[in-house]
């Protein structure tokens, strides 16, 4: 965590008494967890536990069964519509696949956000797009489309798009996935030279142990059986204390390379 955030700032997000279902299936009941502002969260638990469901709630994807989601103490699910738009607005979501439109330029991708929700210029729009792709490492390729350029590029792509709007929170849905270990590498260094650029308080849902290990500064874990949060505490602080069975075996399956505390 950036060293001018203290410890004792009022949280950015507090998740209170949060029920999750499909239908009249409970996923997760009571979830209560809260994230200080710049802080990085990684959301963790085994198939099926709720985690992209978790992450949808938090993105107003998806309505909660009770329960509701905070952010800057000011209720996201318990307001009006147009106010939860407003507060939607300084979100940032990058999917899994990057989820770019295919028939788009990568710098066309990263405008449409800013065509939308902007007052700027054709020409400033060009500018920004070009600049957001270049803090991913991706300048020079504008004119590129999806099908061009790598998996690892685009999943860089769809953060610049995610950040285009300089959100106050920024959505990462198994950002590593089908990476190989220096593309994942990479993109956790990313991930944290947004967190300190931008100053952006950044949540994660990842079953990755190198990017666990490497990007959060505190972790919730969902358990699928129990149907709760049973942990919440930095991930090396759960691997050196916590006496729960599960969550042992998850952070410490095929370890290897991983520092230990």
């Amino acid at each position: 965590m950036p060293k001018d955030v203290t410890v004792n700032e009022k949280p950015h997000i507090q998740v209170k008494h949060l029920d999750m279902a499909y239908g009249g299936a409970f996923v997760q009941k009571d979830i209560n967890f809260s994230v200080r502002k710049s802080e990085i969260l990684v959301i963790m638990g085994d198939s099926g536990c709720g985690k992209s469901t978790l992450m949808r709630h938090m993105v107003g994807l998806k309505r909660p069964a009770g329960g509701d989601i905070f952010y800057h103490d000011e209720p996201f699910w318990n307001t009006s519509l147009s106010k939860r738009e407003d507060m939607m607005r300084h979100f940032g979501v990058m999917y899994q696949s990057g989820a770019l439109w295919s028939s788009m330029t990568l710098a066309e991708n990263i405008s449409l956000p800013l065509h939308e929700y902007t007052t700027l210029t054709v020409k400033q729009i060009k500018e920004v797009a070009s600049f957001k792709l270049s803090l991913v490492g991706l300048a020079g390729y504008e004119d590129f489309y999806p099908s061009e350029i790598s998996g690892g590029m685009c999943k860089r792509a769809g953060i610049a798009r995610a950040i285009a709007l300089d959100p106050e929170v920024i959505f990462f849905d198994e950002p590593s996935a089908g990476l190989d270990p220096i593309s994942s590498k990479r993109l956790d260094d990313l991930i944290l030279a947004l967190r300190d650029g931008l100053g952006a308080t950044i949540i994660v849902v990842t079953h990755e142990l190198a990017s666990i290990f490497a990007i959060a500064d505190n972790a919730i874990f969902l358990d699928s059986e129990r149907k709760t949060l049973i942990a919440n505490a930095p991930p090396k602080e759960l691997l050196k204390h916590s006496t729960d069975e599960k969550i042992q075996r998850f952070l410490t399956r095929g370890a290897e390379g991983v520092i230990q505390p």
